[in-house]
């Protein structure tokens, strides 16, 4: 994979020595104690009509610049902002991105995987991040798997910080901006292209053979219910007509389902597969027997495999192969924050 240099524009909440994420620790209801943890000791706050109430004074919001803080029991590196929103309010970290990889790379990769495999992680969850950000928005990313699992200070470990010491401040781009960093846990032998999961056709998001994947889900097997699969009809507003088993009609270009018949209910594209994962099965690369579903891999296969990353490394590939195997077509970028505006 080549090197380019990417220059990325000083936003608001880059700071000089780095660039800050925005990210979404909380959403409480107005009246909802939260406990904070900060270096003047222990407080607690709470949203009320017109702002924030914490330790007894109240604010329009609450910031704290940092360096740490603990949220209900929970420690953080960086600030927190407490914001109001409506009849909510957002506990919201500000932490410098790479302090933010820390607590990400412990989420979404276990330290008992190759070094090679968790700088390949490194480097995506920075390039999925910087892709995230958002300046109109209140914050950039949530800190769940609706975004990236973040765990915070106390999840950090030495081997995860090594992996992201060793990629300090790079990035995965292509026509000089940050990819859309998509990743799942195994591709099972084959991974999706992105119109066949979330409908736009992305260039470095083709069906690739992936014969490095090779994890717990590679190939499972799953009995489902006329319930089940009535459950996950209903989830999206489709009524059962029939007790027929689930049926394949079409395959995508990756063998993924493309066209579905289930319960006398037809469904194509994207949709399909949403009804095929609500059933509670690991992927949509899966074929029906009657009421039994026999698939491979786990988790929406666009992007990079986890276990895959896992396979190359162990083989003897860099994270800079790993990544190109899996994001054709990019490159391996230094990101560089810089200030002033054009």
């Amino acid at each position: 994979m080549k090197r380019l240099l990417a220059l990325l524009l000083l936003l608001p909440w880059a700071l000089a020595q780095g660039l800050t994420l925005r990210v979404l620790l909380k959403e409480v209801p107005l009246g909802e104690a939260l406990r904070l943890d900060l270096p003047s000791g222990r407080v607690l706050a709470k949203g009320v009509e017109g702002g924030v109430v914490v330790d007894g004074r109240l604010f329009p919001s609450f910031l704290h610049p940092g360096p740490t803080f603990a949220l209900d029991g929970t420690p953080y590196r960086g600030g927190l902002l407490l914001l109001p929103q409506g009849e909510k309010v957002m506990a919201v970290n500000a932490v410098d991105l790479e302090d933010y990889l820390l607590g990400v790379l412990p989420g979404e990769m276990p330290p008992s995987f190759p070094l090679e495999a968790l700088k390949t992680q490194a480097v995506l969850a920075r390039t999925f991040a910087v892709n995230r950000l958002s300046p109109s928005a209140p914050y950039d990313l949530c800190a769940t798997e609706a975004c990236q699992v973040y765990r915070g200070l106390s999840a950090e470990t030495p081997r995860h910080k090594e992996a992201v010491l060793a990629t300090r401040g790079l990035v995965v781009s292509y026509g000089g901006r940050a990819i859309s960093a998509l990743y799942h846990a195994d591709s099972g032998g084959m991974t999706a292209g992105s119109e066949e999961v979330f409908q736009k056709a992305l260039p470095y998001l083709r069906p690739r053979e992936d014969p490095f994947s090779d994890g717990p889900k590679s190939r499972w097997t799953v009995d489902l219910t006329p319930e089940r699969v009535a459950a996950a009809l209903r989830a999206y507003g489709l009524a059962p007509r029939t007790l027929e088993p689930p049926e394949v009609l079409a395959l995508t270009p990756s063998g993924r389902v493309g066209r579905l018949s289930a319960l006398g209910v037809v469904v194509e594209g994207p949709l399909a597969q949403r009804v095929v994962r609500a059933m509670g099965l690991p992927s949509a690369l899966v074929r029906f027997e009657g009421w039994r579903a026999l698939g491979r891999g786990a988790g929406h296969g666009v992007g990079m495999s986890q276990w895959g990353a896992k396979g190359m490394a162990e083989r003897g590939f860099e994270f800079r192969e790993i990544l190109g195997h899996y994001f054709p077509g990019t490159f391996l970028s230094d990101l560089v924050v810089r200030a002033g505006l054009p």
